[in-house]
């Protein structure tokens, strides 16, 4: 055995990766199960949100203008302390999960509400005027005519915050929840070992946010073709 070889068996320990491998892979699928259902939450609430916005009525447009305001300039690892810690003493007591998914899901749905926004504004005003000159319903507008043409072209913006919102489930390592990235610290921590933990996590994120770059550049690709 060459020196390089007993030096690269001194700094990665093969056996240590493959015992700690099944926790961090427990952590991981925490960790998609929070970013999937944040991100539904996020897309419907955010998309609410922006129709609510748009027609501009009184007193109700503002109130949702604040909500986008004070979500998009408040730091999330500051409501990420406020849901779990402060709400409990108003007798709302959330698990880690739910607090988890209910932060992430209300801090992304700001950022893909202003989104959809700029995706209705580009829509032309004759899509518009041609629904009410044809008598159409408003909610037959909006489901039919506005949505189907201003979605699409904001694919590839919703899905780089689904990578960000992956990787910011990071943050919930602050109130103790055992996701990927706390998991390894928490491994690297107890052994004294930190780099076959810290390595398999960033290679679990890798794959992840490049396996979702590829399908958003795909949907991107058919809604472009159809179009």
């Amino acid at each position: 055995m060459t020196d390089t070889t007993i030096l690269a068996a001194d700094i990665w320990d093969n056996e240590f990766a493959a015992d700690i491998f099944p926790e961090l892979l427990d952590a991981f699928w925490l960790t998609i199960r929070l970013t999937a259902v944040g991100m539904t939450v996020a897309l419907v609430l955010g998309l609410i949100v922006a129709v609510i916005r748009y027609p501009r009525i009184p007193v109700l447009s503002q109130l949702f203008d604040f909500y986008v305001l004070f979500i998009r300039g408040t730091p999330l690892l500051v409501q990420i302390f406020a849901v779990y810690f402060i709400l409990p003493d108003y007798g709302i007591t959330l698990s880690l999960f739910v607090t988890g998914v209910v932060v992430l899901g209300v801090n992304y749905s700001a950022y893909t509400a202003e989104v959809y926004r700029a995706g209705i504004e580009s829509l032309p005003k004759g899509q518009w005027e041609a629904s009410t000159a044809l008598n159409l319903p408003r909610a037959r507008t909006w489901a039919k005519i506005v949505l189907p043409q201003s979605i699409p072209p904001t694919i590839p913006v919703l899905g780089n915050y689904l990578i960000q919102m992956f990787k910011d489930t990071a943050l919930l390592y602050a109130i103790g929840a055992l996701e990927l990235l706390t998991q390894a610290r928490a491994i690297g921590q107890s052994e004294g070992r930190f780099l076959e933990p810290l390595t398999i996590a960033g290679l679990m994120y890798l794959v992840v946010s490049y396996i979702s770059a590829l399908a958003i550049r795909r949907l991107e690709r058919r809604y472009a073709l159809a179009a």
